[in-house]
């Protein structure tokens, strides 16, 4: 089964680099003439509608690149694109100018007139090589079905003698098993030539992550505005109104101790009653702030603990040397309970999985389930509520959800860890 799961990564991702670095040279040489003939056309005036026109070809050729960079090899490609401004419609000067102002329209054109010899070479490299190889495996039975010919089948396996013809076979096969092997490198370095011209340059990407923080910040200051009113709602029409009736039950029970001493400890009952409900309910606001499950036993006890009461089997796996700060560490938490709340409620699936591990000095956290898929970040599912969390601590998440599934939601939250801490209770966990 290795020996197939190989063979066949190997082919595929050969196919899929022939696929790009074969095809893209005569598209990318098309587009970068016609970028340059647009440009040069506006001085008769005729490129302030054709290079912004081809402009769009070219991002979204770049586009396809990024997606296949993402989904082929994992990494990813941000657009570096900069915001059109209102009122630049096809043909005003305005969107001639943000255009050519744009340093990613310029990146674009050298990604094209660069990416057309560096795509054919790594296109070419796989199957060269695996022909290669395949051609030298073969070389024992053509040579025994051409008894009596002469050695010259080695056109480039060259064969003088027996000794030579026994070992072509191996070295062919050796050749084949390196070509297999460097396919998903080849993808690899493909995606990563791709990253180095279609992403931002460092200045942009710090700018961007500027505005990402400054948007970031701003909605964790809501949240947690609605936070603080929420926990006053909560105390105010559930905790403090049981408190209030406690105390009234306990100033008439005080008045009627000595006259009605049945009456009164009814109403002692009662206050006892009423105490316990509202301790339940400060208990229940507590858990929500930060469960205490989660301070005592980190994030694998926790999640395991919140595993077992969900209505569907859900396997956890954690891989931590250590634990991350108490933020981070409730902010993992809660976009795992948010994640599959989404899996009872709209999933309809028979069983998920949570799996977490630390790499690269990031906290990843997979959630996936077998369910009818189609989950969007946009899909009030509850999911832009949990983008929005990691966001805060500059992390991410993504969604990949086909239809008929399965989920699989990737989060990313920065942090380092500390040493591990243990306790009683985990220690017993």
């Amino acid at each position: 089964m290795r020996v197939k799961a190989f063979v066949r990564a190997g082919l595929t991702a050969i196919g899929r680099v022939a696929l790009l670095g074969l095809l893209s040279p005569p598209v990318k040489l098309a587009l970068f003439i016609l970028s340059v003939v647009s440009l040069v056309s506006t001085v008769a005036g005729v490129g302030l509608v054709l290079a912004p026109l081809v402009a769009m070809l070219v991002r979204a050729y770049a586009d396809v690149h990024r997606r296949a960079a993402r989904d082929w090899s994992w990494v990813e490609i941000p657009r570096p694109y900069r915001e059109l401004p209102a009122g630049a419609f096809l043909g005003n000067p305005r969107r001639w100018w943000w255009l050519v102002r744009d340093p990613a329209t310029w990146r674009d054109l050298l990604w094209l007139l660069a990416g057309a010899p560096a795509g054919l070479l790594l296109g070419i490299a796989g199957p060269v090589l695996l022909v290669y190889g395949l051609h030298g495996v073969l070389a024992m039975p053509v040579l025994i079905a051409a008894a009596g010919d002469s050695y010259g089948y080695g056109v480039t396996w060259p064969i003088e003698d027996t000794l030579d013809m026994l070992s072509v076979p191996p070295q062919g096969a050796l050749v084949t098993a390196g070509a297999l092997y460097a396919g998903p490198w080849l993808l690899w370095a493909l995606a990563h030539f791709d990253r180095a011209l279609l992403g931002p340059t460092r200045g942009a990407a710090l700018a961007r992550r500027v505005d990402r923080l400054t948007e970031t910040r701003t909605q964790v200051v809501d949240a947690q505005a609605a936070e603080l009113r929420r926990i006053e709602r909560d105390l105010h029409d559930g905790a403090q109104a049981r408190i209030v009736s406690l105390g009234m039950s306990l100033g008439m029970a005080e008045d009627l101790v000595t006259r009605d001493p049945a009456a009164a400890q009814a109403l002692i009952a009662e206050a006892r009653q009423a105490s316990g409900l509202a301790l339940a309910e400060l208990r229940h606001l507590v858990r929500g702030i930060h469960p205490p499950v989660l301070a005592e036993r980190g994030l694998d006890g926790g999640l395991r603990a919140l595993a077992l009461t969900l209505p569907i089997p859900v396997t956890v796996e954690v891989d931590l040397g250590g634990r991350p700060d108490a933020p981070v560490e409730s902010a993992a938490y809660f976009a795992v309970a948010e994640a599959l709340t989404n899996v009872v409620k709209h999933a309809h699936a028979s069983t998920a999985w949570v799996w977490l591990s630390h790499f690269g000095g990031a906290l990843a956290i997979i959630v996936g389930d077998d369910g009818t898929g189609g989950a969007t970040l946009s899909g009030g599912s509850g999911l832009a509520g949990v983008a929005r969390r990691l966001e805060a601590f500059d992390g991410s998440l993504r969604v990949d959800s086909p239809s008929g599934g399965p989920t699989v939601l990737t989060m990313e939250l920065p942090c380092v860890l500390s040493s591990p801490r243990t306790s009683p209770s985990s220690a017993t966990g």
